[in-house]
């Protein structure tokens, strides 16, 4: 098992630790003891010696350095961690599935939680005070089960006088498990197609 261990040098697997980290700030320490195949108290003198914090402190720090304020709901009532947020335009969240949000025999993780998530992001990326959901046309691609991540992705596709469409891909890893397209309305009267406030308004 010691080979298996020391299959990398140690500087080359910092390297490759560093970059997978870049790539993909999502990723966990379980994760990357599977990807070097070495102990899991390995990954964390590798991050320590790296100054990289682990997944919860990097999460917390793209959110202070890359977000709008959410203006349209309280930041508490967005389901999962906001990762970022451009308003009117994009954002992200994650949101980790625990025993209170999967059925107690399938440890399947239940349907309105994942939608939830979805839901709420395109709600929060809407930059007015009042943004509430009119539609949703959504599909759930797989079975999302407990201890899972999934990482929301939302994109403003086009806002208009009153309203708004926002499509949303949530994934685990690389693999989309939901698809929705949510037709948002909101106060404002004062936009154009593309999102942009007008020039002559407050």
């Amino acid at each position: 098992m010691v080979l298996v261990i020391e299959r990398l040098p140690k500087r080359q697997r910092q390297q490759q630790l560093a970059k997978a980290i870049e790539e993909n700030p999502f990723i966990t320490d379980e994760e990357l003891t599977k990807l070097f195949q070495v102990s899991i108290q390995t990954i964390r003198l590798d991050r320590l010696e790296l100054g990289i914090p682990e997944l919860r402190e990097r999460m917390k720090l793209m959110a202070e350095q890359s977000y709008d304020q959410v203006r349209s709901l309280p930041l508490h009532e967005v389901i999962g961690d906001v990762i970022d947020l451009q308003l009117d335009k994009s954002g992200i969240s994650m949101f980790e599935i625990r025993e209170e949000h999967v059925f107690s025999r399938t440890k399947i993780a239940r349907g309105h939680h994942i939608f939830s998530q979805a839901n709420s992001l395109a709600v929060a990326l809407i930059n007015d005070k009042v943004a509430l959901t009119a539609a949703a046309d959504i599909r759930f691609v797989r079975q999302v089960r407990l201890e899972e991540k999934c990482i929301a992705k939302a994109y403003v596709r086009s806002i208009s006088k009153g309203k708004a469409k926002v499509e949303v891909f949530t994934y685990v890893g690389d693999e989309v498990v939901f698809q929705g397209n949510f037709i948002i309305y909101h106060a404002s009267k004062d936009r154009h197609e593309g999102g942009e406030l007008h020039a002559d308004s407050d």
